[in-house]
Order: C-alpha cells, then sequence, then structure tokens
C-alpha cells in the first residue's frame, strides 16, 4: 500500500475513474474523455497517489477497477450529480425560475408605502423567487450593503457610495396633540417646535429631522427617542411631546394628533441603493430593473 499524499483527487481524475469502470482499456477510457494515452497514465498515477493505492486491478485479465476504486467510485459520480445540481440551480436561477432576493427596508415609508406595489409586481412576474423584506435602520441597511449580506435596500438619499434609483420626495411634518397651542400656526415655525418637549424619533427620517435642526441652529428638548411610529404617535396624542416625522410614513389620521406644515420646509429623498449594479445576482438584477420601472412612473 502506498502512503497517501497530502493533494486531493481533482475533477479530472475522479471523471478518469468513472470512465473507467466502463471501458475495455485504461487507453479507451482516457480517449473518452478527449487524454492521450500518456495524459490518461499521468492522471491515472496522480489519482492513486492522492488514493495511496491503486484504482485498477493491473493482474485482471481485463480491467477491473481494484477494492479502492469500486469503495471510491459511487462518491465520485456523487460529486459528478452535486455538480449538475448545481449547474441546473444557476440556470434556474438565470432564468428567474428560482431564488432568494432579500430587500433592506429603512422604516415605516419605505415598508408601507414604496416597497409593497414595487414587491407584488415583481413576485407576480417571478412567483419562483423567494422576497424577503428586512426592516432596519438607515445605518445597518448601508453596513449590510457594504458587507454584501444584503445587495438591494431602501435608503434615504443622496448615497455617494452606492449606486442608486431615486424612488420620491418626503417631506418632514410636525405632529402635535389636538388642541395643541400649535395648532393655531400651519406651517409652525422649528423655533416654536424647540419650546416643547421633543419625540424623536429612530427609524428612518431620524438623521433628516436632526440635520434639519442642525441646519436652522436649533436644539429640540428631545425627552423620548422611538422606534415605532405608532408609540410616536401615541405619546404624542396623550400629550408627552411635540414631535417631527415624514409625511409618507403617517396614516391619514391617527386620533389625538394633529399634523401640521413646518418652515422653513424639509425635504427627503428616498430611493433603492446597491454597492454596484453591474454585479448584481440574476434575482436583485431583475428586481432592480423592474424597480427602475417603477421609479420612471412615479
Amino acid at each position: 500500500m502506498r502512503a497517501k499524499s497530502s493533494k486531493k483527487p481533482t475533477l479530472k481524475q475522479l471523471e478518469l475513474l468513472i470512465a473507467l469502470s466502463n471501458s475495455e482499456s485504461i487507453s479507451t477510457a482516457g480517449a473518452k474523455l478527449g487524454m492521450t494515452p500518456s495524459g490518461t497514465s499521468h492522471t491515472l498515477r496522480a489519482l492513486e497517489t492522492a488514493l495511496g493505492g491503486a484504482v485498477v486491478d493491473r493482474n485482471a485479465s481485463h480491467l477491473t477497477l481494484s477494492a479502492i476504486g469500486q469503495q471510491i467510485l459511487p462518491h465520485a459520480r456523487d460529486v459528478f450529480a452535486s455538480l449538475e445540481l448545481v449547474e441546473a440551480n444557476a440556470a434556474a436561477s438565470a432564468e428567474l425560475r428560482s431564488g432568494q432576493l432579500r430587500i433592506g427596508s429603512f422604516g415605516h415609508s419605505a415598508s408601507m408605502t414604496l416597497l409593497p406595489p414595487i414587491v407584488d409586481d415583481f413576485r407576480h412576474r417571478y412567483p419562483g423567487i423567494e422576497v424577503s423584506v428586512t426592516e432596519q435602520a438607515d445605518p445597518q441597511i448601508e453596513q449590510e450593503l457594504v458587507e454584501r449580506r444584503l445587495e438591494v435596500g431602501m435608503v434615504t438619499l443622496p448615497r455617494e457610495q452606492f449606486d442608486t434609483l431615486h424612488f420620491t420626495t418626503d417631506t418632514l411634518v410636525a405632529v402635535v396633540p389636538n388642541g395643541h397651542s400649535l395648532c393655531e400656526h400651519d406651517p409652525v415655525d422649528l423655533r416654536e417646535l424647540v419650546e416643547y418637549p421633543f419625540i424623536m424619533t429612530r427609524a428612518g427620517s431620524q438623521h433628516q429631522v436632526r440635520t434639519m435642526f442642525d441646519d436652522a441652529g436649533l436644539v429640540p428638548k428631545v425627552t423620548h427617542e422611538m422606534q415605532q411610529l405608532l408609540s410616536i404617535l401615541e405619546f404624542v396624542a396623550a400629550g408627552q411631546g411635540v414631535s417631527v416625522v415624514g409625511a409618507l410614513s403617517l396614516p391619514d389620521e391617527h386620533p389625538g394628533v394633529t399634523y401640521l406644515n413646518l418652515t422653513p420646509r424639509f425635504h427627503r429623498h428616498m430611493g433603492l441603493a446597491c454597492l454596484d449594479s453591474s454585479r448584481l445576482s440574476p434575482a436583485a438584477r431583475a428586481f432592480w430593473e423592474h424597480a427602475e420601472t417603477h421609479a420612471s412612473r412615479r
């Protein structure tokens, strides 16, 4: 018995083993694979070195696999069967018959307003693609795009480091309790908002809200920070403070609160982002092109 080599058998070597199992001679097996006699001999020797023993019984009157060869043969066939399955799945994915797509979404505006019609149309067109939406704050989506854990995500724009598609422009609005003195002012001046306890969103528009106050040289009296829009609305309705959120994220009405325009007006731009639109998977590429069509219609 030869000492086993540290090298693993190559696909070419395993392919020769399979050919040997149903050929009349070693040279015939090699010829089936387009190999020369010398190339066949070299490949066979390399396989036997890798396995640590002969795969052909050279004492037999006709070509016969050795005990090692017969033991390894089913596994060699499994390798090529798996490769065929990989190729079939890749082809199906390329033709969009199957696949998975995970989309990042930064908050209520994107998850409830922008994405649903795009995702619904995409699922109808490509029913074999499994689509899931993961809601996270803007910085987390940006990080996952950079680390390639997400291929595409809804973000606030601009994002210079990404390829992006602009979808819509939202307006920030004030949310105050019904009957609040600010209800007499529409639009309400930012300088008036900072006189009251402020409930800061921790969702998609947080960066824009903070930027709005910074640009105006104002500091809100933040008493609460909340992730969920419904929590913000309920706290405002209970008289715990005032807030500023994106208009697209708001329901048409909510008990106990009033929406007010702001002066100066402040906008946020929203869209889809990816690290490199030319290197997306088939499913992500199809979604990107589908989203481009939707964006052009807005």
